[in-house]
């Protein structure tokens, strides 16, 4: 058995001798496997540096109010209750009553006030300041970057 077992390492791995005898045979299979490593290089450095300006800008933004409009409209005649307040479209109309002595106390509608709201646009511009930054990138030279690369890392590229 021995005397097989030498024959078969002199044999090239790829080829087993086969014993007729054997009930079984062993082939042996071999697989091989890499190990890949990896290594931080530092290729250089970066600054970076912020600036901040100031710069003024004219802002315009249309601005709304409401303004109130009264029309004082005369009408003079004899009422005998006040009337209530009331609304026509987008017009508040109130009345204004007084009373007058005359041989007999009567209710007087001396006018009514028309009220209505119209939207009025305005512009004012004012001139505001703004700041504003500015980012500065600059690369750093360093001598590490040589030294670096010479530290057993021969053959593999840096990943």
């Amino acid at each position: 058995m021995e005397e097989k077992a030498k024959k078969q390492s002199d044999l090239n791995p790829n080829e087993v001798e086969m014993d007729a005898n054997a009930s079984s045979n062993v082939i042996p299979v071999i697989e091989e496997e890499i190990v890949v490593d990896k290594y931080i290089v530092e290729k250089g450095k970066v600054r970076v540096s912020k600036r901040i300006s100031e710069h003024e800008e004219i802002v315009d933004e249309p601005l709304f109010h409401e303004e109130v409009k009264v029309e004082r409209v005369p009408v003079n005649k004899f009422i005998d209750a006040a009337p209530p307040i009331r609304r026509e479209g987008d017009t508040l109309i109130i009345p204004v009553i007084k009373e007058q002595l005359i041989v007999q106390k009567r209710l007087v509608l001396i006018e009514e006030l028309h009220v209505r709201k119209e939207l009025v646009e305005t512009h004012q511009p004012q001139t505001i300041t703004l700041l504003k930054e500015q980012v500065e990138i600059n690369r750093v030279a360093d001598n590490t970057d040589s030294a670096a690369n010479t530290k057993g890392n021969a053959g593999n590229s840096p990943a």
